[in-house]
């Protein structure tokens, strides 16, 4: 299975690994209009945290063991039987907020229209994430077990 691993002795805390997962997530894939079309509805599956100097990006390390599954009362969140990702059904996500709420790494959030969860997807279909293919400092890299 893939994950994204941060390390955060390289992170520059420069944020384009969030700029580069909305440019992939919107209907354009071309950044001007990605963020001109989607920054109300386009919430980045990776979010860089700050402390003092550090600086590291957090998305969902879909987890063997995975507690948001369980917490999730509809079956929106799921495992993808081909690639093992946990990902978000949003036509099932009712919005209870459970899975935030179990989240050990803090890696899902509301979605911008307040409705349904948002989280990493490994950017589905690409073999390498956006977010991990343009970091300008190769601070995340895409790991298989």
């Amino acid at each position: 299975m893939k994950r994204i691993v941060a390390k955060e002795d390289v992170c520059l805390g420069c944020r384009l690994c969030e700029v580069h997962c909305v440019v992939q997530h919107s209907k354009s894939k071309r950044i001007v209009k990605a963020f001109r079309e989607g920054k109300d509805t386009i919430v980045p599956g990776v979010t860089v945290e700050e402390s003092g100097s550090v600086s590291f990006a957090v998305q969902c390390r879909h987890c063997e063991e995975a507690p948001c599954l369980e917490a999730c009362m509809t079956g929106g969140m799921h495992r993808d039987p081909q690639t093992g990702a946990v990902l978000n059904d949003p036509d099932k996500c009712v919005g209870c907020w459970m899975c935030i709420m179990v989240c050990p790494v803090g890696a899902i959030q509301r979605g911008l229209d307040r409705k349904v969860a948002s989280k990493c997807d490994l950017c589905i279909g690409r073999d390498t994430p956006a977010c991990v293919a343009n970091c300008p400092n190769e601070a995340l890299i895409l790991e298989e077990d």
